[in-house]
């Protein structure tokens, strides 16, 4: 019987859903939202604030800053309380309602950017104004942007977790936002299980893999600015999601039950596109990495009125995927 003293302790980290069925292909999800803060970033939060206590960065009357789209924010703000620090999330109009809620009800104060930065849009706003919060005595940002805590959380537990579970596993997705998870379980199984295949899932409009800008509407995954934690040498592919097929997915997979975040939609959306194009590979064993559950995005990707005005009414109605192809045209 586990018993805890602080939330950050309880972490489920080997549950994996078949999804065989789903996709027609040896595919299963590795479920990361069951915890106290509902996502994957509590590893990362865990990691980057013990690092900077460590360093002597932190102590008594520290207040946290932390430009986050949500779920690390959320993190940052169950480890602030439980540590005893302040926090301030500084996020952007897409950041969802209930993750700026729970943020405020863990004791953080959020601050929302409406107006882009003219180069470096939402995210480059974002992190001028953590910039200028730091000024002040007391302040200290983590920058999980380039904080190596975010990707050594990932290779101690996440990448560790993926070999147990699945010793002969041929292909992980990983979707790619800060890359920390993809860069500490890429490093992980690229040392300890090199032939696994990695692919990095992103989101179309993000820049991260050298793709053009474009408006997004779903946080999570993707980013306006190259994260400067990722290196390619660690990525053998790399699958671009639309935000259409994002919804898609996450639709189909609430149809049999499984309520899963934009992030985790976009990773699944993503697998379904790689096997589609690699059909040779279609009896490989694959895992993919679910980030985040969907109780985050009830007034987003699961309202109807929100999704059809963004993305047509059709999304509404996804059809079931047939043997691996991807849901889009």
């Amino acid at each position: 019987m586990p018993i805890i003293t602080t939330p950050q302790e309880f972490n489920v980290g080997d549950l994996f859903v078949d999804l065989t069925e789903f996709a027609g292909a040896s595919l299963f999800l590795k479920c990361e939202g069951f915890n106290f803060a509902g996502s994957i970033k509590i590893k990362a939060a865990t990691e980057m604030v013990a690092a900077a206590e460590r360093r002597g960065e932190l102590g008594p009357g520290s207040t946290l800053v932390e430009s986050s789209s949500g779920n690390l924010g959320v993190a940052l703000s169950l480890v602030a309380a439980g540590r005893g620090y302040g926090f301030v999330c500084v996020t952007d109009s897409r950041c969802t309602l209930g993750a700026r809620q729970l943020m405020q009800t863990l004791g953080a104060r959020v601050q929302v950017i409406t107006e882009p930065h003219p180069e470096r849009g939402l995210l480059g706003a974002r992190i001028a104004r953590v910039e200028q919060l730091c000024a002040r005595n007391g302040y200290v940002w983590l920058n999980q942007y380039a904080n190596p805590g975010n990707w050594q959380a990932h290779y101690r537990t996440t990448g560790p977790e993926i070999a147990g579970g699945f010793p002969d596993a041929d292909v992980v997705f990983i979707g790619a936002g800060t890359t920390g998870t993809l860069m500490g379980c890429a490093r992980y199984l690229r040392e300890h299980r090199p032939g696994v295949r990695v692919v990095a899932v992103d989101s179309v409009g993000s820049v991260t893999f050298g793709t053009p800008a474009a408006p997004r509407m779903i946080p999570g995954l993707g980013t306006g600015v190259r994260p400067p934690l990722l290196d390619m040498s660690f990525v053998d592919d790399v699958v671009h999601v639309a935000e259409a097929d994002t919804v898609r997915t996450c639709r189909l997979l609430a149809g049999r039950g499984f309520v899963f975040g934009g992030s985790t939609g976009t990773v699944v959306s993503g697998a379904l596109s790689w096997f589609g194009e690699h059909r040779r590979d279609r009896g490989a064993t694959a895992v993919a990495i679910a980030p985040d559950l969907g109780d985050r995005y009830l007034d987003t990707v699961y309202h109807d009125q929100w999704a059809a005005d963004l993305y047509g009414e059709e999304v509404l109605r996804p059809e079931a995927p047939h043997h691996g192809l991807r849901l889009g045209s």
